[in-house]
């Protein structure tokens, strides 16, 4: 999706960045509303877990899903606070956001910090590797060594990447500063591992060690992995927006490079909305609440690419972004390719 109309007349850059200011006015009652709707019933699950692990695990696997469905709204709201559109004070986004920051094992200054260059860089073929998923193009990998190309359809597995690395990430990755990290950034990990370390020995004692790390596991690699399959359907289909630094725009990698991921209404509020994933590109400052009707008011993002959760299953076959054609494609293109270029000598 192209911007150049909008580069050409700063007048049409001004009316729709106005129209988003609007939406950027975070409401202190509706944030304190959605931080008691969901803390208050994600401790009564971890209580009535505890409670029935030991009755009867029927009960137990429905209310470790429903708790892991809070758990990922818990972090849509950390998400919000580190864009500072939860409050209005950043003082209170960054208190709200380091104690369920957490509960989600992630640290705030760390996280805020290589999301912020995620939302610098989403889509900029020359400015890959910090906040984003790993993606070749296709001369990138047909120039590869064997064993990265192994490496690179391993890492790009689903099995690998909703199943081994939710924990990996959240669990072990996040417990470490990047070396590129400034004090605060570091700090903030410090300060995030001895709160989970303090917190977990407090539930152990009370739960039992055996039985919280049980628990614990279960909800925060279903969380992880859910989390990980929302980021992954925003940036990754077909006709996704990838260009060189020369040619990178912003407000076409928030549309282009974004999707609408329309999801059922339920859904909708356990992710606090980030389905409006394109919204949020545009304009981080926009709170969760206020996405869904900044979306509808706005001509402006009437023909973003929208994924249902059915069709959102087929961006499971995408691996490698191809430059001439513009699009993600599977390995199988890459034979598709080798056919083409035997036909054309």
């Amino acid at each position: 999706m192209s911007s150049s109309n909008d580069q050409s007349d700063p007048s049409q850059i001004l009316s729709w960045k106005a129209k988003l200011r609007a939406y950027q006015r975070p409401s202190l009652w509706k944030s304190l509303w959605q931080l008691s709707n969901t803390l208050l019933p994600y401790a009564a699950l971890w209580y009535l877990i505890s409670l029935f692990a030991s009755v009867s695990v029927f009960i137990v696997i429905p209310l470790i899903f429903l708790c892991a469905a809070f758990q990922v709204r818990i972090f849509s709201l950390f998400h919000d606070c580190c864009h500072g559109s939860f409050f209005k004070s950043q003082k209170a986004n960054e208190i709200v956001g380091t104690i369920l920051g957490l509960l989600v094992f992630t640290p705030y200054h760390h996280w805020r910090w290589e999301h912020s260059i995620h939302h610098r860089s989403a889509g900029n073929l020359d400015k890959r590797g910090i906040g984003d998923l790993w993606t070749w193009t296709v001369k990138e990998y047909l120039n590869a060594t064997w064993w990265k190309k192994l490496l690179y359809r391993i890492l790009r597995h689903p099995l690998f990447l909703f199943g081994i690395s939710p924990l990996g990430l959240f669990l072990v990755k996040y417990r470490f500063a990047s070396k590129q990290a400034g004090e605060k950034e570091r700090r903030s990990v410090f300060v995030t591992n001895i709160g989970i370390l303090l917190l977990g020995c407090f539930l152990g004692l009370i739960m039992g060690w055996q039985k919280y790390i049980l628990i614990q596991l279960a909800v925060a690699f279903l969380a992880a992995a859910s989390g990980i399959w929302l980021f992954y359907v925003q940036h990754q289909f077909e006709e996704v927006y990838w260009e060189r630094a020369e040619r990178w725009d912003y407000k076409s990698v928030a549309l282009a490079g974004s999707s609408f991921y329309k999801l059922p209404k339920l859904l909708e509020w356990f992710t606090a909305n980030i389905g409006y994933h394109h919204v949020h590109h545009l304009s981080p400052r926009i709170p969760n609440y206020l996405l869904s009707r900044c979306h509808k008011s706005l001509p402006l993002f009437e023909k973003v690419t929208t994924l249902t959760f059915p069709s959102s299953f087929k961006t499971l076959h995408l691996h490698l972004w191809d430059e001439e054609s513009k699009k993600m494609v599977n390995f199988k293109f890459l034979k598709t390719l080798s056919h083409s270029k035997k036909q054309a000598q």
